[in-house]
């Protein structure tokens, strides 16, 4: 096979955005010498300025040689709007060139996504407060809570509105569940609980126990409140039943807040959402004269109905409204015998860009979240370009998935390919770098038969498919693979394992936990020269390997049975037979 050499820098040709921070990029320094030491050296810093001859094939070398280039500090954290979108969009754009694909978005390699950011003014003096019990209680923002508008308005003031607690938020009709049954909270402050009522009940009966459904997510919650006419809607923290700490909550909502426009997402929205941290709820509750965590347990009760308390929220958001674009990149390799029918891998490209409040390192590398998911991309497109499959497949870097999975949401909405005809998704997002394991885990298990298939692949290589050992956190949600399964698109979401080949389940599961507790989205998530690839790579040769199954076969997964996406595949596909008849 002919071997290619990669210029990793070029020339800046494409305008990703319509503003972008001026901040200079820093260069990275050099990696140190290596010399004896008596306990582990720090990560090593990656720099984007190397040259490197990649294979076809998926090798450990080229995934690690892709994550160098993504995860360095010159990319700046690759934040959507600013020089470091540039060169990750042009970066992916280089490499899909190089490999032979062609343009997949219609001829272009871009798909070009409008947004809205809100970027909270004057943070350290905005607070939360309530007037309660003939006192009055300031929130600090950061330390006690956080908020913003989910309006894009560069001005809103909330003026002594009640405060209501309505339990987990949440109206389903189908699980004969209403939090909002006999209030009315129009113009009102709603306090939420985080999770779902069978969480906390630890109860299999309601919803789904301890497995998070999305009417647990935080994103849900919002949109609920809004669609009930709230003002305002303040979630409280706790870690366990989040699946993160107060820290991931703070640094989210500390930088600018990126949104589709009303024109592309018209649902409801709030004029302020935020967080509380357990500590300040249980403060603001008690000087209500109410107890919060007694109320807490009382709403996983069915019947529970929502408590005014005798408090009235204040606060006032001034906030700089910018619009500007965005840029999903997209790449295909055409099918030879079906053009028309596409299997789709996605991953994110973007991160959280540099905080310049921060001491010492400002930077938020993303490494692992998601410079793993492009780097698998960028391998897998290039051993599909060598293989020229009989099933189009395209490769879409998708932008905006920190901010709400907002890039693969407009994807969606204006597919290059129709829905009807995209055979699968398949998503890959901050795959782990713990060493090869004896399984993978698929999140949702249980969704479709296209885990069945990967099932069969990982069978293949001595492994096997497991459930998300933590059901419980929601993953199903929280990347991009779900716009797509809220389409009826069979959709694989599918992370590295936790059964380790040295150290068995416990290395395993003390290594996600050490992610999650000190590196996910924090500065600390970096490129690290000792890393060995070869588990990463074993995995990304297995997504490689299902996609390639559906791409030289005339399979289309389905849904299981009682799953909630079945009904919409179905009666996607149903018109389409209609119309061909």
């Amino acid at each position: 096979m002919r071997r290619l050499a990669l210029a990793c820098l070029t020339a800046l040709t494409l305008a990703a955005c319509q503003s972008h921070d001026e901040d200079k990029t820093a260069a990275a320094a050099p990696p140190a010498p290596a010399k004896a030491v008596t306990s582990p050296p720090p990560p090593l810093p990656a720099v984007a300025n190397e040259q490197h001859t990649f294979s076809p094939e998926i090798t450990p070398d080229d995934f690690a040689a892709h994550l160098r280039v993504i995860s360095s500090d010159e990319y700046d954290g690759r934040k959507p709007g600013t020089l470091g979108e540039r060169l990750t969009t042009n970066y992916i754009i280089e490499q899909f060139k190089r490999m032979g694909l062609e343009p997949g978005n219609k001829g272009e390699w871009v798909q070009t996504v409008p947004a809205v950011s809100t970027a909270l003014n004057d943070q350290s003096n905005v607070k939360l407060d309530v007037a309660e019990g003939g006192g009055q209680e300031a929130f600090a923002f950061g330390s006690e809570m956080v908020a913003g508008t989910l309006q894009a308005r560069a001005d809103v003031d909330l003026k002594d509105s009640d405060v209501v607690f309505v339990g987990y938020g949440v109206n389903a009709p189908e699980a004969q569940w209403n939090d909002f049954d006999g209030v009315d909270v129009k113009g009102k402050t709603v306090i939420v609980l985080v999770n779902d009522p069978g969480w906390n009940a630890n109860d299999p009966k309601l919803f789904k126990g301890r497995e998070m459904t999305y009417y647990g997510r935080w994103t849900y919650k919002f949109e609920e409140a809004a669609r009930q006419g709230a003002a305002a809607a303040f979630i409280v923290h706790q870690t366990e039943p989040a699946a993160y700490g107060w820290n991931v909550v703070q640094s989210g909502w500390s930088t600018p807040k990126l949104d589709l426009p009303e024109s592309e997402d018209p649902s409801p929205r709030l004029p302020v959402a935020g967080w509380l941290t357990h500590e300040a709820a249980q403060r603001l509750f008690a000087r209500a004269g109410k107890n919060f965590d007694d109320l807490a347990k009382q709403a996983d009760v069915r019947g529970f109905k929502a408590v005014p308390l005798d408090a009235k929220a204040s606060i006032h958001l001034q906030s700089t409204i910018t619009h500007s674009l965005s840029n999903n990149v997209i790449g295909m390799v055409k099918g030879s015998e079906k053009p028309d029918e596409a299997i789709v891998y996605t991953a994110h490209w973007d991160h959280l860009g540099h905080d310049p409040s921060l001491k010492g390192h400002p930077i938020y590398n993303g490494a692992v979240d998601n410079g793993t998911g492009i780097a698998a991309l960028l391998e897998i497109a290039g051993k599909f370009a060598q293989d020229k499959p009989r099933r189009t497949v395209l490769f879409a870097a998708v932008t905006m998935e920190e901010s709400g999975l907002l890039g693969s949401e407009y994807y969606v909405a204006h597919p290059p390919f129709p829905l009807n005809k995209t055979v699968a998704d398949i998503n890959m997002d901050a795959l782990p770098i713990i060493g090869a394991t004896k399984d993978m885990e698929v999140v949702g298990l249980g969704q479709g038969d296209l885990e069945d298939m990967f099932a069969e692949v990982l069978k293949a290589d001595g492994r096997v498919v497991s459930g998300d050992a933590s059901p419980e956190k929601g993953h199903y949600f929280r990347s991009d693979h779900f716009n797509f399964a809220k389409a009826g698109v069979p959709a694989l979401a599918a992370n590295g394992g936790i059964d380790m080949v040295v150290g068995g389940k416990a290395a395993g599961e003390a290594a996600a936990d050490d992610y999650v507790k000190n590196h996910y989205h924090q500065p600390t998530d970096v490129y690290d020269m000792r890393w060995n690839f070869d588990g990463v790579t074993q995995n990304v040769k297995a997504f490689y390997a299902l996609g390639e199954k559906l791409a030289d076969s005339d399979v289309w997964p389905v849904w299981k049975d009682g799953s909630e996406f079945k009904a919409i595949r179905e009666k996607s596909l149903a018109a389409t037979a209609k119309k061909k008849k």
